[in-house]
């Protein structure tokens, strides 16, 4: 047996471990009370607190991003979402009573939360905390074991996750595993109760593959290529700003980053010129680098091939980094305008009107965001009405990842199910039916066979 192959063995087997520690304490019953749930959660907070400098130099580490940002990207909103669970966590977790029909009189009906089991969460690399513990919180709060794997591209904040969260939490529940892809692949090779993965679409279709084999249900928060419609009676110099600011955020390396602009050719020039200056003046900001030499070189290639106009786009090989670009009018069937490109390249192409937009947005797949930017109700509903995403910024980008009780999600090719708040603790319980009779009265006349009266009285109340 080769080194290779026994490492892999090795990893195989102590990732299956893993898994049956983590179901044999869900077997037990403790992680159902919310005492536990409670508990847990105020130990992901206290994770988060205890460890804020930590996850800053991790994540600087991995991506040169600098403390501010990671506390705005990744440390306040994982507080926020702790925070929000906790303080209607006790809502949540109550039966829901549903009315009955006459058909089933007398009787009680409910429906009962009911955490699913063991559950899988696949973090990713970008925001190596928020896209790790964000779901975390929620299949705790819905009383879930789970087995965790942060991403190994970004290796410094997976090794602090696995040495510091077992600390904080239930670490016989909550079990991390680190590794590359053979770890994935033993653990897709379980049969969990629910798989949660952020990620590519690519990747997505091959852990819904895998998925399959046990029926496991999975959510597929992916990516794609997020939109940007700017119309006529836009304001422009917001939009410019607030389009650059949102691309400049951790380099372009975010899944709902405005990937495209689509603008109305009446006012291209004026938008091109304040991108130009916006582009390069909301860069300076974000220290973030690209992740690693690989996407770097994926970047230059979308800069080598797309076949339009390019302002900016100067690659730093040393520092891996490549400063803003415009690309302006690239070839429609480039890999700059197939493929998602998650670093700080911003394509756009001028339209004869919103409607053209609209048909160019459904040409392709689904995003998992779009953004807009109009001061027309008119254009408005025709945006939303007309388009299919994830979620929809009007006059704003990124911003709605921060409302707790929006669902977040995508739709089609940007994924599957959704999370964030009480959308999260859905996603990772079973909803059971129950209905409960009388045991009296007992009617001889409910049962078959059935006289002719009776047919008329069933027919009237079951439809």
């Amino acid at each position: 047996m080769s080194v290779t192959d026994a490492s892999t063995v090795f990893q195989q087997t102590s990732v299956a471990d893993q898994f049956a520690r983590a179901r044999a304490v869900f077997a037990t019953g403790r992680t159902k009370p919310i005492s536990w749930r409670i508990a847990q959660l105020e130990g992901l907070l206290r994770f988060v607190d205890d460890c804020e400098s930590e996850i800053a130099d991790a994540i600087s580490a991995d991506l040169g991003r600098g403390s501010m940002a990671t506390f705005m990207a990744d440390v306040g909103p994982v507080r926020h979402e702790i925070r929000h669970t906790l303080a209607d966590l006790h809502k949540w977790v109550k039966p829901t009573s549903i009315p009955i029909t006459a058909a089933t009189a007398p009787g009680k009906a409910w429906s009962q939360p009911e955490p699913k089991g063991t559950v899988a969460i696949l973090g990713a690399w970008n925001f190596p905390l928020l896209l790790t513990i964000q779901p975390l919180v929620s299949a705790l709060a819905a009383g879930n074991t789970a087995v965790v794997k942060p991403s190994e591209i970004s290796g410094t904040t997976a090794d602090l996750i696995a040495r510091r969260l077992p600390q904080h939490v239930d670490g016989e529940a909550v079990q991390v595993v680190c590794g590359g892809v053979e770890t994935s692949a033993a653990l897709l090779d379980l049969p969990f109760d629910h798989i949660f993965f952020t990620g590519s679409t690519t990747v997505g279709r091959l852990v819904m593959e895998a998925a399959a084999k046990h029926l496991s249900p999975v959510t597929l928060e992916l990516g794609g290529k997020s939109p940007v419609i700017v119309a006529a009676d836009a304001d422009i110099e917001v939009a410019a700003r607030r389009i650059a600011w949102a691309k400049s955020i951790n380099g372009g390396q975010a899944c709902i980053s405005p990937d495209y602009v689509l603008v109305e050719e009446s006012v291209r020039p004026a938008l091109v010129s304040a991108l130009l200056r916006e582009l390069p003046a909301r860069a300076q900001h974000d220290s973030t680098r690209i992740v690693n030499r690989g996407h770097l070189e994926r970047l230059r290639r979308l800069l080598d091939t797309h076949g339009g106009e390019q302002f900016g786009g100067v690659i730093d090989d040393d520092k891996l980094t490549v400063s803003p670009a415009l690309v302006t009018d690239p070839h429609p069937k480039s890999p700059l305008m197939t493929e998602e490109i998650f670093g700080p390249i911003l394509p756009l192409v001028s339209v004869p009107s919103v409607a053209a937009a609209v048909r160019f947005v459904n040409d392709r797949p689904k995003p998992l965001s779009l953004y807009a930017f109009t001061g027309s109700g008119a254009t408005e509903k025709l945006i939303l009405d007309g388009t299919s995403s994830g979620s929809v910024g009007i006059n704003q980008a990124m911003y709605q990842i921060l409302v707790p009780e929006l669902p977040f999600g995508g739709v089609g090719d940007s994924g599957m199910g959704r999370y964030h708040g009480r959308h999260g603790f859905d996603t990772f319980t079973h909803h059971k039916a129950v209905l409960r009779k009388p045991i009296s009265p007992d009617l001889s006349m409910t049962y078959p066979p059935y006289g002719s009266s009776m047919q008329r009285l069933l027919r009237k109340l079951m439809g």
